[in-house]
């Protein structure tokens, strides 16, 4: 049993080890913060596209960096599962793409302000966040049931597969779909789909896809009528490999 002194000296002595290594821990962390979180990338851009985040109470609905609610999607990284273009034009009318579903408020952002979130979503996904968030085990099927080993995330634009996509396919479709091997798995690969489908039941798909299959998940693209047929046309090429 220890004496009075000794017990003292043991709670002096550990007091003062565990104060010392939270300091270290501290002094540390707060070193590796400028690099890790790439502060000297932090731009004027990034810095209103924070304000714009912070003034609408975008935390409110959403999360950011495991920081927020939980109602509407993560948006860690948004940018490498959506891409530029995809956010571009749901931000300027989310019902418009999700007609009678969508509950995000059109907060009528001008497209400056739309580039600055921008801006700061890539900002924020380039953060080093130790792997957070993990990439999903299973997503949602089209009719709502799992389906295993999917991860949600898209890759990186830049397959064989996609030479000759009109740019809105590859701004805006490979958000969800995979073709070659790139783009997301939010809805089916497209890979083959010109022996699946003809031209007019594509082109009815990309006009209104909720018309043709309620409940879809698909949104309703703002496309023109050229976009359209420059999408249908390449799908239509899109055939089995022999």
């Amino acid at each position: 049993m220890l004496s009075k002194s000794a017990a003292r000296a043991f709670f002096l002595g550990g007091t003062a080890i565990v104060s010392l290594t939270f300091i270290g821990l501290t002094v540390d962390t707060l070193s590796q913060v400028p690099a890790r979180s790439h502060e000297s990338e932090m731009t004027e851009a990034v810095k209103r596209g924070h304000e714009i985040w912070n003034d609408n109470n975008c935390m409110g609905c959403h999360t950011l960096l495991g920081e927020g609610a939980y109602y509407a999607p993560e948006l860690t990284k948004v940018v490498s599962r959506r891409g530029e273009q995809w956010i571009r034009v749901f931000i300027k009318d989310p019902e418009a793409m999700y007609p009678g579903r969508r509950k995000m408020v059109k907060y009528d952002f001008s497209e400056e302000q739309i580039s600055d979130l921008i801006a700061f979503f890539s900002w924020i996904e380039r953060i080093d966040t130790n792997g957070f968030p993990p990439e999903p085990d299973l997503v949602a099927g089209e009719g709502g049931s799992p389906q295993a080993h999917r991860p949600a995330t898209a890759k990186k634009v830049g397959s064989d597969a996609l030479a000759g996509a009109p740019e809105s396919f590859k701004n805006l479709c490979v958000a969800c779909h995979r073709l070659g091997g790139t783009g997301g798995n939010v809805g089916p690969a497209l890979d083959g789909v010109g022996a699946r489908y003809d031209e007019k039941t594509l082109d009815q798909w990309l006009a209104d896809p909720p018309a043709v299959k309620p409940g879809t998940k698909m949104p309703k693209l703002p496309l023109t009528d050229a976009q359209r047929g420059n999408i249908v046309r390449f799908l239509l090429k899109q055939q089995p490999a022999k």
